[in-house]
């Protein structure tokens, strides 16, 4: 279970004692059941939500992990003005509701950008999410080059948290903050890395390599 849910679960569960207690107090039957069973749902739903299962990163540092789980939802070329300032490749990972949530740092380096934007609440497949909705941008400096990448709020999720400021120094594979309920994240590198994914394939956060370093 991740520290980033403990808040939510502290209030769902006591949500779920005021719904069991009515429940016991009611005597109409049908609400009874359905009140007990309706927060019996609310609580395994959260539980499962705030899962955080231990991960293995790969064994080699000139790659570029996805920092979450989902499915890809696109591989282009692009022009990243905000860090990389040159043209690269995107990859971007849609998060489902049942996805786990929990954000891992793709590479070993420093963090040396970052920034929160305040914005709209597109759906988060949306083409124009990354560039509009509510989001925070990551750049870190590795041995390997730049690598940039943003936690974006979806139409559902409305609470991005994270935990690590510029000048920190990371590691690849570690926990580093999570997105509530559906969101996505998007990766961004130089050009001279290698794609390793494609579009529809489902990746998981820690393990799976995004880009590999071609030099």
């Amino acid at each position: 279970m991740t520290k980033y849910g403990y808040s939510t679960i502290g209030v769902v569960s006591i949500i779920v004692f005021i719904l069991a207690g009515a429940g016991i107090l009611i005597n109409n039957n049908f609400f009874k059941i359905f009140l007990i069973a309706a927060g019996a749902l609310l609580l395994i739903f959260t539980l499962y939500f705030f899962r955080d299962p231990e991960r293995v990163s790969p064994l080699k540092d000139n790659v570029v992990l996805s920092p979450a789980d989902g499915k890809v939802l696109l591989v282009k070329e692009v022009y990243d003005d905000k860090y990389i300032k040159a043209k690269a490749w995107q990859i971007s990972i849609f998060m489902s509701p049942l996805n786990v949530h929990v954000n891992r740092i793709p590479i070993d380096g420093r963090l040396e950008y970052l920034r929160y934007i305040h914005g709209e609440y597109l759906v988060a497949s949306h083409d124009k999410a990354s560039e509009k909705n509510e989001r925070a941008e990551f750049g870190i400096s590795s041995r390997f080059g730049k690598v940039f990448f943003t936690q974006v709020a979806g139409y559902v999720a409305r609470r991005i948290v994270y935990e690590i400021k510029p000048g920190d120094e990371v590691k690849m594979g570690e926990r580093f903050g999570m997105i509530r309920f559906g969101s996505r994240v998007d990766v961004v590198v130089p050009m001279e890395w290698r794609v390793k994914v494609s579009k529809g394939d489902n990746v998981t956060a820690g393990e799976t390599i995004l880009f590999e370093y071609q030099k």
